[in-house]
């Protein structure tokens, strides 16, 4: 399963449009980038392999792995890139402003059960982050 996360950069945030197999699935949320610093900046473009991860705080949610000099990137719910993350992407439903999006969980819940799915069926999933 090939997803695509194509990006515009903001000085305050990282949008995003999601797309599966082709199709817009959602939108997304980071933060800016800052040249891949840690706790502050969204993770630099590239191809990523996606897997499962679970933790008492997100439950069920996605792990982005191989990030150069990064680690714990996640796929979580998050409305504000700002407040509530760490280098990590959250699905939103809409966008509202640079690296801030609405009904986060909305967006969130069909994707992880989709990438589960095909993980489960022995797929593998990759996320390539380009511009837009």
């Amino acid at each position: 399963m090939q997803l695509i996360l194509q990006r515009t950069y903001y000085a305050n945030g990282t949008n995003g449009n999601l797309y599966v197999d082709g199709r817009l699935f959602c939108y997304t949320i980071e933060l800016p980038w800052l040249q891949n610093k840690t706790c502050v900046s969204c993770i630099p473009e590239g191809t990523y392999r996606l897997v499962k991860r679970f933790s008492d705080k997100f439950k069920s949610h996605l792990h982005v792995q191989g990030v150069k000099g990064r680690s714990l990137i996640l796929i979580h719910p998050a409305n504000n890139a700002l407040l509530q993350l760490q280098g990590c992407i959250a699905p939103v439903t809409t966008i509202t402003g640079p690296g801030c999006g609405n009904l986060s969980r909305a967006a969130f819940q069909p994707l992880v059960l989709m990438v589960y799915h095909a993980l489960d069926n022995n797929k593998s999933v990759l996320l390539t982050i380009t511009t837009i």
